[in-house]
């Protein structure tokens, strides 16, 4: 019988860009662009130097480049460097049913091979077949999160990633089913990602995005060089499911290959925070606008929220929070939004982490689990706003801001691309960034997409 990681293969090993339909191709392009954008903003993030020098000395010539960094890696080092900062700020795409952010690893991966092949050889890779890698690898990392049944044990979006990010690489070295399925047993003998990151608020949870995608890496060069690896690592006794999730039923999702595009379910992030707490922010920003809410007369906060919010973003304010702590913190946002009516990234700098007005209102959030079974749910929630005059407000979210059933208008996505561009950490030509969107909002007629990393690098 084939196995679930032999119908994953064949899936992207036998799906040419042609088959695409228009809709998932479309949504490709646009969350290339986005994530491209917050791995500019992520460039200034925490860490990233420390990063960038434990890779070691460049390249004397040729290297793949670092977004918003005037540095070259090697191929592993790159990915690594480009992932983490695609998600140290938290501003990064997600599928919801699935828990995963599905475009980091894939993507980081994706550009360093293309970046490669430029400086190496000068092989050309076609937008057409960057927008491919993209799309397949999404759809196997999100297949494997929305399988599951069970809640969090792993950090999801690194260990679902890894193979997403391998399905990518192979598209870009053709690499028939039999070598994907190799890749996929070696990178399954890699797989990393505690929760114990998410729980702390260390700057390790974003890095091991940046594991994922080096280990993917290295499992396409070893099983392209012949290596061969496990064969059954999804429904083996010690496969993905049986040592990293738990309760799934891959026999739902597997038929679904090549008929749902799981690209097309990714939902956008408006706020650089955990996507967990906004919904929660939704429901503050819609009161306020709704009501005038003023903060100072708010008495109480309370967000009746499924399990995994509260597990994710139920943390206490504290006085000291680091940053990747804030960014997790749902009373910290809450009390952001009802201050100012938006969630920035400037929020989350030092001052902003210790300012006293924002502490005194986050002190008033308080976060209360609800009874719905689904441990991977982030809707429906509520929030209940009090007031010291006795009034009373609630809203109830049932899709949250970004979510393709609630989309950002082109015009918001593109100006949040915008205000990635202008934080990177290094300056980026100011006439390239209207080169750069006309590019990726029409990647499928890019004959190099190299050309478009110029852009991204000082």
């Amino acid at each position: 019988m084939m196995t679930a990681i032999d119908a994953l293969a064949r899936h992207v090993a036998g799906t040419p860009y042609e088959d695409l339909p228009d809709a998932a191709t479309e949504a490709t392009r646009k969350f290339i662009l986005d994530t491209i954008g917050v791995g500019l903003l992520g460039s200034a993030g925490p860490w990233v130097e420390e990063l960038i020098a434990a890779q070691g000395a460049q390249p004397a010539t040729g290297g793949v480049r670092v977004l918003g960094r005037p540095v070259r890696l090697g191929m592993s080092s790159a990915a690594l460097c480009n992932a983490y900062q695609m998600h140290n700020c938290e501003f990064d795409c997600v599928h919801e049913g699935a828990v995963v952010h599905a475009v980091t690893c894939v993507l980081a991966v994706s550009l360093a091979e293309i970046d490669r092949l430029h400086f190496e050889s000068g092989t050309p890779v076609h937008g057409t077949r960057l927008i491919q890698a993209v799309t397949l690898g999404v759809d196997v990392a999100c297949t494997l999160g929305v399988a599951c049944s069970s809640g969090l044990r792993f950090f999801r979006p690194g260990t679902c990633g890894a193979f997403g990010a391998t399905a990518a690489l192979a598209v870009l070295r053709d690499f028939d089913p039999d070598r994907l399925v190799s890749a996929f047993g070696i990178v399954h003998g890699q797989l990393c990602g505690t929760m114990q990151a998410h729980t702390e608020g260390s700057p390790l949870l974003g890095m091991q995005m940046g594991f994922s995608a080096r280990n993917a890496v290295l499992a396409c060069d070893l099983a392209g060089l012949g290596v061969p690896g496990p064969r059954d690592v999804l429904e083996g006794p010690f496969g993905y499911f049986a040592l990293f999730e738990g309760a799934h039923d891959l026999d739902r999702v597997i038929p679904d290959l090549g008929r749902i595009w799981r690209i097309t379910e990714i939902a956008h992030k408006p706020f650089p925070s955990g996507r967990a707490t906004h919904g929660i922010v939704d429901a503050c920003l819609a009161l306020r606008r709704e009501y005038s809410v003023d903060e100072s007369k708010v008495s109480r906060v309370t967000a009746r929220v499924p399990p995994l919010i509260n597990h994710l973003v139920g943390r206490p304010v504290t006085d000291n929070m680091d940053i990747n702590y804030a960014r997790l913190c749902a009373c910290f946002a809450a009390a952001r939004v009802l201050i100012s009516g938006n969630l920035v990234y400037e929020d989350f700098s030092e001052s902003g982490r210790q300012d006293p007005d924002t502490l005194s209102v986050a002190r008033r959030v308080h976060i209360e689990v609800d009874d719905n079974p689904d441990p991977n749910a982030l809707t429906p929630l509520s929030v209940e706003i009090e007031c010291h005059d006795g009034a009373c407000f609630r809203k109830r979210i049932d899709t949250v801001y970004g979510h393709p059933a609630n989309p950002l208008t082109r015009d918001a996505w593109l100006d949040k691309f915008r205000d990635n561009w202008r934080l990177a950490a290094s300056p980026l030509d100011p006439a390239a960034l209207k080169r750069v969107i006309e590019r990726l909002e029409n990647l499928h007629e890019i004959s190099d997409s190299a050309v478009i990393i110029d852009d991204l690098v000082p």
